[in-house]
């Protein structure tokens, strides 16, 4: 790319119109793959709620090109693929052919997270490999979903260190069938098995369709372009960041085992154009399941990078060897071999906040406050007293998005390292023996502010007809998602077993327990974090959220000094007037600056 942003090849046969249509043609086949295998699948998370990522690397291992489903596999699969066809051997792969993995000490993140790796043969020789990675509703292991408290990642569920799953295109019957019966959704596992090897038969038939057309010269070519574009962007807008040593921090309740907090500390160097993330301070790691593998911290790292950039970026190699990550083996964000790590997803939720915190000293007007910076899993299983067979359910829920210096948050989202969708009850309750009794946002859980923070939502669960097995392995019940520049904290999170009954309990963010028919089990999200002082708020903006059930009376009046009348449905002006000024801010908990 050359000063004035226009490509620039050495070869005679890609000009610049070429470049941009083979890109774009590379792009579009891996979001293809993407649509194919959630079309394909048989599980509601990956169906539904889109939990995987499909991708294109060239013969060297570098990525070429991903599809924009799953942020938390930014950096999983560019050391993960690498990392697996080396150990494995490329010269043991036959067209056709396909390498299935999990481990997460392989460069990968938890067990459930399931990559599939395939080559692509042309003319004889190895031009590339697709690969994709989706999270199974079960991989074993001690609960439903996978997803207990555990002490190392044998009691996580089955580990696969990478073998060939499929051979000369089709799937090894006797692999498959020790797969499924190692896990409790031997249904769902084996279609969306089944889905993974269609999407990378797909990708893969793609790419030689665009071999054939333009030739293996120039498609290196035009990757090794991209990946040079990609760095000089990068590298440009690194050099309009400000200069200098901005650190963040964030916190995990507890690890699982014992209720010490878990603290991650980042510190974001910029200088001349090159950006490093250091977390050298962050905890030791935990002997409950709140660890990172490397991979995964780098995926929350690299997350506010990109999310910094313009978003038309190409994301390759070209990004990713342009963001440095220093993670020292031993502390939860670099855990070693044979830590348990299913909860490290969490601890990856609250680097992305670390991060970010970090940031927001560095671009104020660009960094939201904190989100519900949780993953939020449930899990549940049992026998379906319908048809008498054992099920497995895992779900994500949403929860509030941080407030943004111009916009308030956005309620009840899975933001940062998610971009899943919440499940919809109706397909939960056709598919699985469950009633969802309550769905809905929770009034005055947003992080007050001149621009609100988004509201959590409130989802409780019946099992009907039988007793289920749950798992919860979420977080922020401790500590809210922090307001910024005198923003307000969100509301915590609640676990809650039976709400408002009489065998009411608190059965926290991380925890296996049964429930029975008569039993409700109660995930209410937290709120995001808001930014600015509140009584700056809009009062109209405060009738409109009063009006929407969203902001209670009370709270509009105590914490914005909004007065509203609830028979016209407007804003006493002069008495909110006279208000603001006696009261004077906010009262309560806020944050003056970040």
């Amino acid at each position: 790319m050359n000063a004035t942003g226009s490509i620039e090849s050495e070869h005679p046969k890609l000009d610049t119109i070429r470049f941009e249509v083979i890109r774009n043609v590379m792009h579009a086949f891996v979001e293809e793959m993407a649509a194919a295998l959630a079309r394909s699948a048989y599980s509601t998370n990956i169906k539904t709620r889109r939990d995987h990522s499909c991708t294109f690397f060239d013969a060297r291992g570098k990525m070429v090109d991903q599809a924009s489903d799953q942020p938390s596999h930014l950096g999983a699969l560019v050391f993960s693929v690498p990392a697996v066809l080396k150990e494995y051997g490329v010269e043991n792969l036959e067209p056709g052919d396909g390498v299935l993995v999990n481990d997460a000490h392989r460069g990968l993140v938890h067990l459930n997270d399931v990559c599939l790796i395939s080559p692509i043969h042309y003319h004889g020789e190895i031009f590339g490999y697709v690969a994709n990675a989706a999270h199974h509703v079960d991989i074993g292991g001690r609960a439903p979903g996978s997803i207990a408290m555990t002490t190392d990642i044998f009691q996580e569920g089955v580990i696969i260190p990478g073998v060939k799953f499929v051979k000369g295109g089709e799937i090894d019957k006797d692999m498959l069938k020790w797969f499924t019966a190692n896990v409790r959704g031997k249904k769902e596992s084996a279609g969306d098995l089944r889905a993974q090897v269609a999407s990378n038969k797909l990708g893969a038939r793609r790419i030689v369709e665009l071999l054939d057309k333009y030739g293996v010269e120039v498609v290196n070519a035009a990757i090794e372009q991209l990946h040079k574009y990609t760095e000089c962007r990068v590298r440009h807008e690194f050099a309009r960041f400000p200069e200098g040593i901005f650190e963040g921090d964030a916190y995990v309740d507890d690890d699982g085992i014992t209720d010490q907090p878990i603290c991650i500390k980042a510190k974001v160097v910029i200088k001349k154009g090159d950006m490093t993330v250091d977390l050298s301070d962050s905890d030791r790691q935990r002997r409950g399941p709140m660890n990172c593998t490397f991979a995964q911290t780098y995926s929350s790292a690299a997350f506010p990078i990109r999310a910094l950039l313009p978003p038309d970026l190409p994301m390759n190699d070209g990004f990713y060897r342009m963001v440095k990550v220093i993670a020292p083996k031993g502390t939860v964000v670099n855990c070693t071999y044979p830590s348990a790590v299913v909860g490290g997803w969490e601890v990856g939720q609250k680097t992305v906040e670390a991060v970010l915190r970090a940031f927001s000293k560095a671009l104020p007007d660009r960094v939201p406050a904190e989100t519900k910076k949780t993953i939020l899993h449930i899990a549940f299983g049992g026998v379906d007293p319908r048809s008498q067979e054992y099920y497995v359910f895992l779900e994500t829920n949403g929860g509030g998005f941080g407030a943004r210096p111009t916009k308030d948050g956005v309620d009840a989202v899975q933001p940062a390292l998610q971009n899943a969708e919440n499940s919809p009850i109706e397909e939960l309750e056709v598919g699985y023996p469950v009633q969802i009794v309550r769905y809905e946002l929770i009034p005055d859980s947003e992080g007050a502010g001149k621009f609100r923070g988004g509201l959590g939502l409130r989802r409780d669960y019946r099992f009907r007809d039988h007793e289920a097995n749950v798992t919860i392995l979420a977080d922020t019940a401790k500590f809210p998602a922090r307001g910024i520049f005198g923003g307000r904290d969100g509301r915590t999170a609640r676990y809650l077993l039976n709400p408002c009954g009489k065998n009411f309990r608190d059965v926290g963010s991380k925890s296996t327990f049964y429930a029975g028919p008569t039993d409700i089990v109660s995930m209410q999200t937290p709120g995001g974090g808001g930014c600015g002082d509140p009584r700056e708020r809009e009062p109209t903006a405060v009738l409109d959220d009063v009006r929407c059930s969203k902001t209670s009376l009370d709270r509009a009046r105590e914490v914005y000094g909004v007065v509203i009348n609830p028979e016209s449905w407007s804003v006493d002006l002069k008495e909110t007037s006279r208000l603001r000024k006696t009261r004077g801010g906010t009262r309560g908990r806020q944050n003056a600056a970040v």
